[in-house]
């Protein structure tokens, strides 16, 4: 049989998953109905912007997690949203905030392993305008996507 795998994760990484209503509907003891109703509800007011997978990231080659505080230089210093934007449509970036305090953006980086970091690093200073950074390496995740992780 065909191996997507690779394909099928990176649609689940941007949302293409759905509730299981019927799992739901046994833990809530609620009718189907009644929680499909309901969701779909809150899909229209856009309290729900998407579905998606929560992944052993060791099992599929991205259990390598920094954090990485960085600052700008002057020239992008007064545009956080541009550089934002344009770092979030990286592959490894799985979040990117504008902080306060003494670092204009917190970046939730995803790699294979320590060399794969260091070669976007590098990367990364030149591509978006970065002065700094200061790196923090998550070594073990106990809760993601508010899952406890096993």
């Amino acid at each position: 049989m065909k191996d997507i795998t690779p394909k099928l994760i990176n649609l689940f990484k941007s949302g293409f998953c759905t509730p299981q209503i019927a799992r739901l509907a046994i833990k809530l003891k609620e009718p189907s109905t009644t929680l499909h109703y309901n969701i779909k509800k809150l899909e229209r007011e856009g309290k729900i912007k998407t579905y998606k997978a929560v992944f052993d990231y060791k099992k599929i080659d991205e259990g390598h997690c920094s954090y990485i505080l960085a600052n700008l230089t002057k020239e992008n210093y007064g545009n956080p949203e541009e550089i934002s934007k344009r770092i979030a449509k990286d592959d490894k970036v799985e979040s990117v905030d504008i902080v306060t305090g003494d670092y204009e953006l917190l970046i939730k980086l995803r790699t294979k392993d320590v060399d794969e970091y260091y070669i976007w690093a590098k990367e990364a200073i030149k591509k978006y305008g970065i002065s700094k950074m200061f790196s923090l390496t998550s070594l073990k995740q106990v809760k993601s996507e508010f899952v406890e992780m096993g």
